[in-house]
C-alpha cells in the first residue's frame, strides 16, 4: 500500500532554506508516511533546482505565484494526503508520529503546526504567540505554520486558488474547521529582523485587513514586497 502523504513545497530561490526543510522530513520517510515530496518551483535562478535533483524529488515548474504553485504542486500529487509546506518551514522531530496519529482517526480535520521562528528573545516569540492565538481562534494559520489536509478535502474547499498572497487564506477560510498539531513549525524571521518586528507584524495585519476589504491580491504583492 502506498504511503500516505504528499509533501508539497513551494519554492523561489530556496537553495539556503530548503536543506534543512528536507532534512526534516527524513523522519517521515522512515515511518512510511511520505510518499514523494513535490517541489513546485517559480524559477529558481539559484541551486534550487540542482538541490532537489539531487534529492529525488519531483519538481513541477511554472509561473512564479505561491497560489499557482501550490495549487499545480498540488494537482501533481498522488497522496491521499497533502503535506504543504514553505521551503523556510522546518518540523520539529517527532512530527511524524503526532501526524501518523492524526491521519488514522476517523473523518480527521484538515491541520496545521504551531509556528516559532527562528530567533531568540521576546518580539519572536510574541509574533508567533499571536499566530499562533489567530489560527486557534479565528481558524486562520498562515502557509509558515503548514497544512496537513485529506485530497478529498482539499479539492472539495475548491483548491489554492492562483493568486501571490494570501492564497493560504483563501483556502483555510474554506477548510474550517482545522486541528492545531504539537508540532513546532520552525521558520525563518529573515523579513521580521530585517523590517523590523513591529514594523513588519503591523504590515501584516494591516494586509491582512485590506485583503478582507477585498483588495486585489497581485497589489498586496507589489506592496507587501515593498
Amino acid at each position: 500500500m502506498p504511503a500516505p502523504i504528499s509533501v508539497v513545497i513551494p519554492t523561489l530561490n530556496a537553495a539556503t532554506e530548503l536543506p534543512d526543510s528536507l532534512a526534516a522530513l527524513m523522519e517521515g520517510l522512515s515511518e512510511g508516511l511520505i510518499r514523494e515530496v513535490v517541489i513546485s518551483d517559480g524559477g529558481s535562478q539559484d541551486a534550487t533546482l540542482k538541490l532537489v535533483d539531487e534529492v529525488g524529488a519531483e519538481v513541477i515548474c511554472g509561473a512564479a505565484s505561491r497560489g499557482g504553485q501550490l495549487r499545480r504542486g498540488c494537482a501533481a500529487a498522488r497522496g491521499g494526503w497533502l503535506l504543504v509546506l514553505h521551503a523556510d518551514t522546518v518540523l520539529a522531530p517527532g512530527w511524524a508520529s503526532v501526524v501518523a496519529d492524526h491521519i488514522q482517526q476517523e473523518q480527521a480535520e484538515p491541520a496545521y503546526f504551531q509556528l516559532k521562528f527562528r530567533a531568540r528573545g521576546g518580539q519572536p516569540a510574541l509574533v508567533a504567540g499571536w499566530a499562533n492565538l489567530r489560527a486557534r481562534l479565528f481558524g486562520l494559520p498562515y502557509g509558515d505554520q503548514g497544512l496537513l489536509v485529506s485530497r478529498a478535502a482539499y479539492l472539495a474547499a475548491g483548491e489554492y486558488p492562483d493568486q501571490p498572497l494570501m492564497e493560504d487564506v483563501a483556502l483555510v477560510r474554506r477548510l474550517r474547521p482545522l486541528k492545531s498539531l504539537p508540532v513546532i513549525a520552525l521558520t525563518s524571521a529573515v523579513r521580521y529582523q530585517r523590517d523590523g518586528w513591529l514594523r513588519r507584524g503591523v504590515r501584516n495585519l494591516w494586509t491582512l485587513a485590506r485583503y478582507f476589504l477585498g483588495v486585489d491580491p497581485q497589489k498586496l504583492a507589489r506592496d507587501y514586497q515593498k
